[in-house]
């Protein structure tokens, strides 16, 4: 049997890789709003962890404080923290979009260090309890595992986001339109289509994207400030591999790169957490533009 030839009962090697897939899909919903963002505006939005913590609090500010559920939740918070990110936009990031990439790298990453300051002076660094819900707290025993109906739910829905984004962006006029002011803007706007009030809308649902993965992760991770903060960097690590700007790139390392962390768990534990920074230098040493990129 495979588990007698690699000594790992088969039940720690599945859980591990529900667990790698998980994580998986959160790096690929995050990285994919990243991937929007950056192709359309040209910014490295350093306070999409924050918007994703944003997400996540707004989910259990409405349970605590309203006695919004789980299920308008998801609709709800990814619109608030959506719209905000839509202000953040016309206030201040167009006021840098002719400036060099560096103004907008430092301006999102000002707004990161804000938003957790915020929560953390208002709630504390310690973490805050989101429940599952009702209707998916049970699970499903497998016979080599016990399979829990949120996590699959968060797999499931997760990877139905990331289709549809890809779908929106690759084969539809809104899509095509979308590519084509990143390339040339100038041309677009002479077919009188209004690039600028596109780009917010772009920016917005990048951001709402992250907001709807913290919504998803509240009931698994503690709601806590740093949340966002301390998954950025395997973000930028999985959107440098995929390939800058690249939605399928995005996608697909996103869940591979997961499930690679979570195989090395089992057999490398104390490699876990720099494979995926391993893996980056290794694609950076051979394919600079990444695995889906173009090169420039």
């Amino acid at each position: 049997m495979l588990t007698d030839l690699i000594g790992i009962p088969i039940q720690a090697l599945a859980g591990q890789l529900l667990l790698g897939l998980i994580n998986g899909s959160f790096y690929a919903m995050l990285s994919l709003g990243l991937a929007i963002i950056f192709g359309l505006l040209h910014i490295i939005n350093f306070a999409h962890g924050a918007q994703y913590t944003m997400g996540a609090f707004a989910a259990w500010m409405g349970m605590t404080y309203a006695g919004i559920d789980y299920w308008w939740a998801l609709l709800l918070a990814p619109l608030v923290v959506g719209l905000i990110g839509v202000a953040i936009e016309r206030l201040l990031l167009v006021r840098i979009r002719n400036l060099p990439a560096l103004y907008g790298l430092l301006l999102t990453f000002g707004l990161a260090l804000i938003i957790q300051g915020l929560f953390r002076n208002y709630f504390g660094a310690s973490g805050l309890r989101y429940p599952i819900p009702a209707a998916l707290s049970s699970g499903t025993n497998l016979g080599f595992m016990f399979l829990p109906h949120y996590r699959a739910w968060v797999l499931f829905v997760s990877l139905a986001v990331c289709l549809v984004t890809w779908f929106l962006i690759e084969r539809t006029t809104i899509g095509s339109t979308l590519r084509a002011a990143q390339e040339n803007p100038n041309l677009v706007e002479a077919f009188g289509i209004n690039v600028p009030r596109l780009i917010t809308i772009t920016y917005g649902a990048g951001v709402a994207l992250a907001a709807f993965a913290g919504v998803l992760a509240a009931p698994i991770y503690s709601v806590q400030p740093q949340m966002g903060a301390d998954l950025l960097i395997v973000v930028f690590a999985v959107v440098v591999i995929g390939g800058m700007g690249s939605i399928l790139g995005s996608v697909v390392t996103g869940l591979c790169l997961g499930l690679v962390e979570g195989l090395t768990k089992v057999f490398y534990p104390e490699a876990s957490s720099v494979v995926i920074f391993f893996i980056m230098i290794l694609v950076l040493m051979v394919k600079p533009e990444g695995l889906f990129g173009r090169a420039s």
